[in-house]
């Protein structure tokens, strides 16, 4: 039976959500877990990907900047935006298929889109979603001893200002739109979940669908990211 554990964090600091997917990570690659989907709202933070050039931060201010370990450049969270973090285990599921595994997770952002009438494409080669030379949900993974984890982040009614003290994904032509922007009225966040969520479950395969019990893993202080671990499929 193929389960998905699957946990709405809620809003959630971003180094703390950081440090809860290190640490499902290694539960699962010592336990065996269930694939994972967490799903999270960040307050204000600026990241940026292993490869990111710093100098794409335009304007800081006084938002928090980390460089983490996935991939792709910089790029902003915020209030009104969607971010997905999978946990699964490519070596059982697409034989450490990364470029498999980015496809079908800018599929499931397409469908899910598609289901409020917004049209969205790839857009290679660049990764992410795209309404033409718009951005509307970036990318950025990593893969430790085949388990994956950052994710998708889509812009449901973010404030695209924000965006404007960044260079996005490193693209200066880019813009980054939102779905709020392209429909001309607001969307939930619990839809944007819910849509994400379903074709999530149905591009990746699985049958069963289990709420992700996180008693027993650490919270709050007790969580802390490692500086910006090798990654390695």
């Amino acid at each position: 039976m193929r389960t998905l554990l699957v946990k709405d964090l809620g809003r959630m600091d971003y180094l703390t959500a950081l440090a809860l997917q290190e640490a499902l990570v290694e539960r699962k690659q010592r336990e065996g877990l269930p694939d994972i989907l967490l799903l999270v709202e960040h307050p204000h933070v600026f990241t940026i990907g292993r490869g990111g050039k710093q100098e794409h931060l335009l304007h800081r201010g006084n938002i928090p900047f980390h460089r983490t370990s996935r991939g792709g450049d910089i790029t902003y969270h915020g209030p009104g935006q969607v971010v997905v973090y999978p946990l699964i285990d490519l070596r059982s599921r697409l034989r450490r298929d990364v470029h498999v595994y980015l496809r079908r997770l800018e599929r499931t952002a397409i469908l899910a889109l598609k289901r409020f009438g917004i049209s969205a494409k790839r857009k290679p080669p660049w990764t992410g979603v795209w309404i033409g030379h718009k951005k509307i949900a970036s990318i950025g993974v990593a893969v430790r001893r085949g388990i994956t984890y950052h994710g998708l982040a889509l812009n449901v009614s973010t404030d695209l200002a924000y965006f404007h003290r960044i260079i996005p994904c490193g693209l200066p032509w880019a813009e980054v739109t939102s779905m709020e922007r392209e429909l001309g009225e607001g969307v939930s966040l619990a839809q944007a979940k819910e849509e994400l969520t379903r074709n999530f479950v149905a591009r990746f395969g699985y049958r069963e669908l289990q709420e992700l019990c996180l008693e027993d893993i650490p919270t709050g202080s007790k969580l802390e990211p490692r500086a910006v671990p090798t990654t390695s499929v």
